[in-house]
């Protein structure tokens, strides 16, 4: 294990309750804290307890944050409205994947961008130096800046750029029972749950201290995550637990969270994204808005003949896992980047890789399981949908 490795403010918390770490995204995470599947199902009848306090914080504030965002990001988050949040792409010049961010829109120029653990510097560089690039134009049309790699003539001023990070902790109550859990947490103190629909936020109080509460998640259930402050984090992680532990709710590990994001069919960066992936191959192609002026990645070709990612079931237990060879009778035409016995649904499934000609739903395809050629059939994701 990585000794640099950083540590969650909750750590020592996380160890009293007999959790196994692991280095994820150069932090020391909890994998588990008694088992991988009873805090699967938990989250899938009840309610858990992450510690998300690895993700990324950067906001994007004041002078025209919007349009500015417009340009950074494949997304349209100048249109979004005030208390909502959009999932986006953060895109290098040839449309490969830097990172896949979730934004939420706080004010008319403000928005929080929340990015995965190890890309933390590539993101909060990628804003910065496209911010440095960005320059206020006789008219909004957006252009190339003699001799920069991201630069972009717009009519709007340079907004702030500041990674919290380090200032943050971000945990997430997962479940169908994680609204009664929050409503009963004491101290908690959020106006307007009723009303709060998926991917929108509301601020509220933990305790006196500012308390961010979004609809949002990564496991398939009903559920919300909530940022604070580092000195009010253990405050709240108790007082979560206190409320939902006679509802069921447990502590969960990454472990779980990667099983119930699998069956969800929510794509981790490393296994489904990267820099050699483009948003068609992934099947996001719902996040870029290919008809805005320009922005980070818009020119780039994607080869028709690239592999797509496409889900597969399997019968019997033996799951396919990631670097898995994938074949069409003897013909290779793709690879495994996730993959498990389902908890929920108790056979295997993966999400693959595979050719275009072997990617329409019902092909059957075999999977390389150390030397056994297991059946299998491609499926549309997810797996897994939650009952309203």
């Amino acid at each position: 294990m990585d000794d640099t490795a950083r540590q969650s403010p909750l750590h020592d918390r996380h160890a009293q309750l007999g959790a196994s770490f692991t280095d994820f995204g150069g932090w020391l995470m909890p994998v588990r804290y008694t088992s991988d599947l009873a805090e699967h199902h938990a989250v899938r009848t009840a309610a858990g307890l992450f510690d998300i306090s690895h993700m990324a914080e950067i906001w994007v504030q004041d002078g025209d944050a919007a349009g500015f965002l417009d340009v950074a990001l494949a997304g349209r988050m100048s249109t979004m409205a005030i208390g909502k949040a959009k999932y986006s792409l953060v895109l290098a010049e040839d449309g490969g994947i830097i990172d896949d961010v979730i934004v939420y829109r706080t004010g008319e120029q403000h928005f929080l961008v929340v990015a995965n653990a190890g890309n933390r510097d590539a993101v909060a560089g990628a804003l910065a130096d496209r911010a440095g690039a960005w320059r206020a134009g006789e008219d909004a049309r957006m252009r190339p800046v003699d001799g920069g790699d991201f630069g972009y003539v717009v009519g709007g001023s340079v907004p702030r750029i500041e990674d919290v990070t380090d200032q943050t902790a971000l945990v997430a109550v997962q479940g169908p029972r994680a609204e009664e859990i929050l409503r009963a947490a004491q101290g908690v103190d959020v106006e307007g749950l009723d009303d709060l629909g998926y991917y929108a936020w509301r601020q509220g109080e933990f305790d006196g201290a500012p308390l961010f509460v979004a609809r949002t998640g990564y496991t398939g259930e009903d559920g919300f995550e909530l940022m604070v402050p580092v000195a009010a984090a253990g405050g709240l992680w108790d007082a979560l637990l206190a409320a939902g532990a006679p509802l069921g709710l447990v502590p969960a590990g990454l472990a779980a969270r990667d099983t119930l994001r699998l069956e969800a069919g929510m794509p981790l960066y490393g296994h489904e994204l990267g820099r050699g992936v483009r948003p068609a191959q992934a099947g996001l192609g719902r996040a870029v808005a290919a008809d805005k002026a320009d922005f980070v990645g818009k020119g780039a070709v994607v080869d028709e003949n690239a592999p797509v990612l496409v889900g597969l079931v399997s019968e019997g237990r033996r799951a396919g896992r990631a670097g898995y060879g994938v074949f069409a009778g003897d013909a290779r035409v793709g690879e495994i980047t996730s993959g498990a016995l389902s908890p929920t649904l108790g056979h295997p499934i993966a999400m693959a890789y595979v050719s275009p000609a072997a990617s329409a739903p019902g092909t059957e395809l075999t999977i390389d399981v150390r030397g056994t050629r297991i059946p299998a059939t491609v499926t549309a994701l997810p797996f897994y949908r939650r009952k309203k």
